[in-house]
């Protein structure tokens, strides 16, 4: 047996010491930040902004009775120099006569962006959840200088996958995107495919050769509900279809020939031939659970053959008028059989001498031609992005529309109005003056509130039906690690910023997160690139508190300088990023008013 000198004892031991010693002294590891759940409620209602969280006291930490010397000098966090972008007032306006909203946008520091706004806006939260407002990385914005056909060939998100491949014409290939903040997707591969036949859609189902799909035909619910192998899975009847007519165009320019049209529509008709169960007359843009928003007293069009008839001759079109009706071909929740319904209305009015002929149109074609203006009379709808009456009734008859003309001075003023009242009573009132003047001028005819449905295989799960069409592919799963989801159309473009499709919005938020996303299978917004948000009283300064430790599907961090780089992008016509694929940017400009240096 070896033996140890009494000297070699007493350095181990004066060795053991100082390491007990260090340790000691060494700061504890920062834990890192865990991901909020992605179905975590939010703390605010659409039409009351909560007062601003109170900061907690700052604690007073014991002074140490000495400092030990650093062994070496701490490396300081290099500065973050905050991007900040304002208007120089809040009376400037665009081309299009959009009010100003937005005062400034300021990263107030790597975590925290601070919008300040002209005018109160009650649903603030609610417009930046949506999914037009997903961030991409600054650096990447401005080396495609935000042109969307660029950004569309390698989209860069922190959403939960990632495009490997885009077919176009037959299908896009997501992957789980391996730098993702919220937990793993539950399927590593999606592949999203397209058909404008929803009988295709169905058959491939029931094949297997797909998992789920979007809008089963009417005639087709009982089918899925019957069959064993499918489950059916109804929407709530956010919608409304329309028939848009355009006061530049002759005939239209006449109010009585407006109001004729909307006399001679046999609203129940359609319901009850096209429909299915679960969908109901539109006797207002609104649907009755938007509130403030739907009048309760308003007096709907009378359906009436004979008055319309009487009315056109007043007109001056005794005899009616040939007009051409334009649509596009795709079927959606509010559009379940395009051409049958369209030639069911040319029937109608055939009835009071309009001599209608159809002219069916591929989808981007028509949305770029009618939202442009230059749509005589057009088949559109639409389907609620968040449950607010500012998402239906602004983007759709707010002071940016052109698809029904020369603006409606009075009824602009008020729908401007409306969204800007926090106090729920007051934009009551200007809603209802909104509705009777929609109603006196006719610039759309609201048809019908049209509820679908989504079908799957019995046997996967995580299923979903959003009632604004926003399924999470991460949630889908069937025991492999490859999914098939089946939609009506094929996405306009990989941007959603400068969008307004919905087949392209589903596309886009399985790549890109917004500040807030909308829950799961729900409307209520939940924290996505934000975790929290404060709101001052009056709804002009939203604060929101960034999500710490994401990364972008490239690697890149992310930081508050993106957030306000994209919304400047959108916001000012001079940035250099500003493109986009149209250059409408239809959902800024109607959720967040005026576009700077656009005159």
């Amino acid at each position: 047996m070896s033996t140890i000198s009494t000297k070699k004892l007493f350095v181990l031991f004066a060795l053991i010491a100082l390491v007990a010693v260090v340790a000691a002294c060494a700061p504890a590891p920062t834990p890192a930040p865990t991901a909020a759940p992605p179905t975590a409620a939010p703390a605010a209602q659409p039409t009351t902004a909560p007062a601003p969280t109170t900061a907690p006291a700052p604690t007073t930490a014991a002074a140490p009775t000495t400092a030990p010397a650093p062994t070496t000098a701490p490396t300081a966090a290099p500065a973050f120099n905050g991007l900040s972008f304002s208007a120089p007032d809040c009376n400037y306006t665009d081309k299009a006569k959009n009010v100003a909203e937005l005062k400034s946008i300021v990263a107030k520091d790597a975590n925290t962006v601070v919008f300040t706004l002209c005018h109160p806006d009650p649903d603030f939260l609610y417009k930046v959840a949506f999914s037009a407002f997903g961030i991409e990385p600054k650096a990447y914005l401005d080396q495609t200088k935000g042109d969307t056909t660029k950004i569309g060939d390698k989209p860069i998100g922190t959403g939960p996958y990632v495009v490997s491949e885009w077919q176009h014409g037959d299908h896009i290939t997501f992957t789980a995107n391996p730098n993702y903040w919220g937990p793993a997707p539950k399927t590593k591969t999606v592949i999203l495919k397209w058909s404008t036949q929803a009988t295709q859609r169905l058959l491939q189902l029931q094949a297997g050769t797909a998992d789920g799909m979007d809008n089963v035909a009417t005639e087709d619910f009982a089918t899925v509900s019957k069959d064993p192998n499918l489950k059916l899975l109804p929407r709530s009847p956010e919608t409304v279809v329309y028939l848009g007519m355009n006061n530049k165009f002759k005939p239209f320019d006449n109010q009585q020939v407006r109001q004729a049209i909307a006399m001679a529509i046999d609203k129940q008709r359609l319901v009850t031939n096209f429909f299915p169960t679960g969908s109901t007359v539109a006797d207002q843009f609104l649907t009755p659970d938007i509130k403030p928003g739907y009048t309760d007293s308003l007096t709907p069009t009378k359906y009436d053959v004979a008055a319309a008839k009487a009315l056109l001759a007043q007109a001056g079109f005794p005899n009616g008028f040939d007009v051409k009706l334009s649509y596009r071909t795709v079927v959606r929740q509010y559009l379940p059989a395009p051409d049958k319904i369209a030639t069911d209305i040319q029937a109608q009015l055939k009835q009071i001498g309009v001599n209608v002929t159809l002219n069916p149109m591929e989808s981007g074609a028509f949305l770029d031609q009618t939202e442009s203006g230059n749509t005589a009379f057009f088949l559109l709808g639409w389907i609620d992005d968040y449950a607010g009456a500012t998402d239906i009734i602004d983007p759709n008859l707010g002071s940016g529309t052109k698809q029904f003309g020369n603006a409606y001075t009075d009824l602009n003023a008020e729908i401007s109005a409306a969204g800007s009242v926090v106090d729920p009573a007051a934009r009551q009132q200007h809603y209802d003056k909104v509705n009777q003047l929609l109603q006196q001028y006719v610039p759309e005819v609201p048809l019908v509130h049209g509820t679908s449905a989504c079908a799957y295989l019995a046997k996967d799960t995580g299923d979903q039906c959003s009632p604004f069409s926003d399924e999470y592919f991460q949630y889908i799963a069937n025991g492999t690690n490859q999914v098939v989801w089946l939609q009506n159309g094929e996405p306009l473009s990989l941007w959603c910023a400068d969008e307004e499709d919905g087949e392209t919005f589903r596309a886009c938020i399985q790549i890109y997160d917004a500040l807030y996303n909308y829950e799961q299978n729900g409307v209520k917004p939940v924290p996505a690139l934000a975790t929290s948000y404060e709101a001052s009283p009056d709804a002009t300064v939203w604060t929101f508190h960034l999500r710490q430790g994401v990364k972008f599907s490239d690697g890149s961090a992310f930081s508050a300088n993106d957030v306000v780089a994209n919304f400047d992008a959108w916001w000012d016509a001079k940035n250099p990023d500003h493109k986009g694929r149209t250059g409408n940017w239809t959902y800024f400009t109607s959720f967040l008013g005026a576009q700077l240096n656009n005159q």
